[in-house]
């Protein structure tokens, strides 16, 4: 896996935004949501991080699971969107398009002054 290129106060911002996105892809494992993250230049996502925000996902009702079997190894916990996931991952997809704008325009307005390091 990368490494993140990004602070990780942004990528904890939008972090369960990217996992629902990700499951929004079908049916899938920690592990695999973890790689398709990195993938996707998110850089390494730990378990530790992870698997807390999908158990969160589960408890409020946005994610269900289910323990499948595996091939040949330990079974694995498959996470899949509900309705209401769906509808989060939209609306908050929505509210995260209007955000970036705004921040986009916020700092192209930003002075013009040398900055010396």
């Amino acid at each position: 896996m990368t490494e993140n290129p990004y602070p990780s106060e942004w990528l904890r911002g939008v972090l369960g935004l990217a996992v629902l996105r990700v499951i929004a892809d079908g049916p899938t494992y920690g592990y695999a949501i973890a790689l398709a993250l990195a993938d996707q230049g998110f850089g390494e996502i730990k378990g530790g991080t992870l698997y807390p925000l999908l158990g969160r996902f589960e408890e409020s009702g946005d994610v269900s699971a289910e323990w499948r079997e595996g091939d040949g190894g330990p079974g694995r916990k498959y996470y899949r969107l509900t309705e209401s996931g769906r509808r989060l991952l939209h609306d908050r997809g929505r509210m995260w398009h209007g955000f970036a704008r705004h921040m986009s325009g916020f700092l192209t307005t930003m002075p013009t002054e040398r900055i010396e390091r």
